[in-house]
């Protein structure tokens, strides 16, 4: 697989790697991985994608924290750090940005604990994931931060196939228009297992496991 992986860069200069094929993620079958690995774990790369991200919230957005999600904490704590150097507004009382990850229960649902509670309660949220395919994951978060009465102010990703879920606007440094024959389907739907076409890996965000 990675023989056909090629490399595609936004005009903010982020790197991402693209490698078409037949995949299955949790909740749909695509037709491209694309991997945010050296995103999440380089610090060069991933400061890069923070200054871009930063870059789509106005000034005036007040943000109390930052949930990050599918091993976004590096490129979150970096979005942090962006976001108070150009003063954008915390109502917490060190005037500082939290950075937190969710916990999964047995059903996959996001909770937090009594520790964790107060970064998501009463707090302006930005919602920070890797990618964004069929939505499903997104709205697990809005209505996990929702439930522990947090306000979510707004949706960032590297990469997005969906330009906004439950009204919500998803900022991404990568959007479809940059893969336009991009596709997501459900598993049962998928054209290309009509075809008989094998999967080559099963994808989530740790990566992919070639089958």
């Amino acid at each position: 697989m990675e023989t056909r992986t090629y490399k595609l860069m936004s005009a903010t200069n982020v790197p991402i790697k693209i490698t078409p094929g037949h995949f299955a993620t949790n909740h749909s079958h695509i037709n491209y991985y694309v991997d945010t690995t050296t995103l999440r774990a380089r610090q060069s790369e991933a400061l890069a994608a923070a200054r871009a991200l930063k870059g789509m919230y106005m000034y005036g957005t007040i943000v109390d924290s930052i949930l990050c999600v599918d091993g976004t904490q590096v490129i979150g704590a970096y979005l942090a750090q962006e976001l108070t150097q150009a003063g954008f507004m915390s109502k917490n009382a060190h005037k500082t940005i939290y950075v937190v990850t969710p916990e999964y229960n047995s059903n996959s649902q996001l909770i937090f604990r009594d520790n964790i509670r107060p970064m998501i309660s009463g707090k302006n949220v930005i919602i920070l994931l890797a990618d964004v395919t069929s939505g499903k994951t997104l709205i697990k978060c809005i209505e996990a931060v929702q439930y522990y009465n947090g306000t979510v102010q707004g949706v960032s990703a590297l990469f997005s196939a969906v330009e906004d879920i439950y009204g919500y606007h998803i900022n991404s440094v990568f959007t479809d228009k940059d893969l336009p024959d991009y596709e997501s389907h459900d598993f049962v739907e998928c054209p290309f297992c009509k075809q008989g076409k094998k999967l080559d890996a099963l994808v989530n965000s740790f990566g992919y496991s070639k089958l």
